[in-house]
């Protein structure tokens, strides 16, 4: 059977031991080994996926990992993408909270960071804006969190450095802060608003 070896390389989609995954209802994993079990009296391939933050391992089977959305890291560009997004003005739904809340819930388990940044942006409150509410803090907080393992693992940075990136991108969005002088004078804003 000489095509047994290639079956599990396309089965273990080009991820390695050692190499840190998204596993979209969990985050920034690394997969610490790739381990056989007999199930049933089938041969399962797993991988060994450990989630430090989360004191947490899973054992997920190779032929799963596509159907569970679990992925490689980002590449720079899209964690380019994801900061840019964060600068972007906020898109808040007139729509009820609940409804709103299960889609920001469903935009951090996606596993896709471009919509987590959206939540992170559109859940994020500088100093000078009303308090969030408790349930908004929590989503915020996840989003953030998810956001900054990513882009710490991609940049091989410490999670703080990464929140910092994060929260200094935030600050460029709109309506976040004194406005330079000169930008002070244009009409832009009144124009958007009309919109």
């Amino acid at each position: 059977m000489p095509t047994a070896p290639n079956k599990k390389t396309t089965q273990r989609q080009g991820f390695k031991t050692n190499e840190f995954i998204v596993y979209p209802a969990h985050g920034v994993g690394q997969i610490m080994a790739i381990e056989e079990q007999e199930i049933a009296g089938a041969k399962l391939e797993l991988f060994v996926i450990n989630f430090v933050k989360d004191k947490m391992t899973l054992r997920v089977p190779t032929a799963k990992i596509v159907s569970v959305g679990m992925r490689k890291l980002a590449e720079p560009p899209l964690v380019k993408k994801a900061l840019e997004t964060l600068k972007g003005r906020a898109r808040v739904k007139r729509t009820m909270w609940s409804r709103r809340a299960q889609e920001y819930e469903a935009k951090i388990n996606s596993g896709d960071i471009v919509a987590i940044a959206e939540v992170v942006r559109d859940l994020y409150r500088s100093d000078t804006q009303p308090e969030q509410s408790y349930s908004e803090r929590q989503l915020y907080e996840a989003a953030l969190d998810r956001l900054s393992r990513e882009i710490a693992a991609v940049q091989k940075v410490t999670e703080t450095e990464a929140v910092k990136e994060i929260e200094g991108a935030l600050a460029k969005g709109p309506r976040r802060g004194p406005k330079p002088a000169e930008e002070a004078g244009t009409d832009e804003a009144s124009e958007e608003e009309a919109a």
